[in-house]
């Protein structure tokens, strides 16, 4: 044993571990379902023991273990003992025709993280049910919060995974690598999850923080070990781009107090240069490669923001540019909410605001949050105030981000306050 830790340091070393014993055990036992009750049990264990007792020096091989002794004694009450066959990740990885790394920087085939993603996006499975699925197992996302980043009621989410398990349960299809014929489904799957997982962790859905450090890093992390698998795949160096010069920002979001901090009034000086330099290479390397696709396009967006030492000076005509190529092959409210700011800072915020009609017949968007912060922020440059206050209320009543739901009340109480002073003038 070492030196005993907090409840609170078990839990992120367990955040941590979870994902590499699950996806072992998936591995090894080809059953999802089974190996993820396993693995709880023994995160049970490890809680209940480690605070007091002291973390083990092999924290990985402890959960290991116990998860496999809890996984085949439930296999033997159950009187369903499979076969089991042993297969090290790296002949697994190989059959997908992974590319070794260079010299040696990331050993794939010891990251049983990235290859639970893999394995999670199932063909037994729609591509919705697998994210939901990828989220829980390898991005240790709540149902809630899967729910969100889907725009659906956290039941209907609850239901999709349960019934995503079973799935795989009864396809009769391995829980193992994909074949030739599926690798581009499979691939695009895991590209969506890593997506959502740093989305969730940059800007936090729901609680008291701006973000959840943890997932960001964590899907850094397995973006960067699925470009040294994949490094000459455009889309994966425009997604490992996008996060690095999205999360670049991260410092600079929140202040002293622990309060949203908007782009426009961002302190530039505390971005990660470093961090945006390697995702400017990536995506100019990816897209002089020819065929551009979503993550690549978002990843230059990013870099123009980057780049630019102020919001004026951001080439504003290039970004919207970019948003109507993005909207031609990838079209979707987020896409229209951004395309809609852009075009308000390159042809006024009423043309901004026309953009923004569309999205109040879609199903998708009309009860979120962001339509009514986006519309509030326009109406508010347009100098339509008391209408942006009405928005900005109703943004803060529908997010359950607590940050954002102050920066939204504070901006209406600051728009008030300016209408009172008019009132007063007048």
């Amino acid at each position: 044993m070492i030196a005993t830790g907090t409840t609170q340091d078990v839990g992120r070393l367990l955040r941590e571990l979870a994902p590499q014993v699950l996806g072992a055990l998936a591995r090894r036992h080809r059953d999802f379902a089974a190996a993820e009750d396993a693995v709880q049990e023994a995160m049970l264990a490890a809680v209940q023991q480690w605070p007091g007792e002291g973390v083990p020096a092999n924290p990985r091989g402890w959960l290991y273990h116990v998860a496999t002794r809890r996984l085949t004694d439930q296999l033997r009450s159950e009187r369903a003992r499979r076969r089991r066959e042993e297969r090290v990740v790296g002949e697994v990885l190989a059959e997908w025709a992974f590319v070794p790394p260079p010299d040696g920087e990331v050993d794939v085939a010891r990251d049983d993280s990235l290859v639970l993603l893999v394995m999670c996006c199932h063909p037994a499975l729609t591509d919705a049910s697998a994210i939901a699925l990828t989220l829980r197992a390898v991005g240790g996302l709540t149902t809630a919060e899967i729910a969100r980043a889907f725009f659906v009621p956290e039941a209907t989410m609850a239901q999709r995974i349960s019934r995503a398990k079973q799935s795989i349960r009864t396809s009769g299809v391995p829980f193992a690598m994909p074949g030739d014929d599926e690798r581009a489904d499979r691939l695009r799957a895991v590209l969506h999850v890593l997506y959502l997982i740093f989305n969730e962790g940059y800007a936090s859905s729901a609680g008291e923080s701006v973000h959840r450090a943890e997932l960001a890093d964590e899907a850094i992390r397995l973006a960067r070990l699925l470009y040294a698998a994949l490094p000459h795949d455009g889309e994966v160096a425009g997604l490992l781009a996008l996060m690095l010069l999205t999360d670049a920002r991260r410092a600079a979001r929140v202040d002293e107090y622990g309060g949203l901090v908007p782009l426009d009034r961002q302190d530039r000086s505390r971005w990660n240069r470093p961090a945006i330099a390697e995702g400017v290479a990536l995506v100019e390397s990816a897209m002089r490669r020819g065929a551009v696709g979503p993550y690549q396009l978002q990843a230059a967006i990013a870099a123009l923001h980057d780049e630019a030492p102020s919001t004026d000076a951001t080439d504003w005509p290039q970004i919207l540019a970019l948003y109507g190529v993005l909207a031609r092959i990838a079209d979707n409210p987020i896409v229209t909410l951004n395309r809609a700011i852009a075009t308000a800072m390159v042809h006024g915020a009423q043309a901004g605001l026309a953009m923004l009609a569309p999205l109040d017949a879609d199903d998708r968007v009309t009860r979120h949050h962001r339509l009514d912060a986006v519309r509030g922020y326009l109406l508010e440059r347009a100098g339509d105030l008391r209408r942006a206050v009405v928005h900005y209320r109703s943004a803060a009543e529908r997010t359950a981000s607590i940050p954002e739901r102050n920066h939204l009340l504070t901006k209406a109480a600051s728009l008030e306050s300016e209408l009172r002073a008019q009132e007063r003038a007048s």
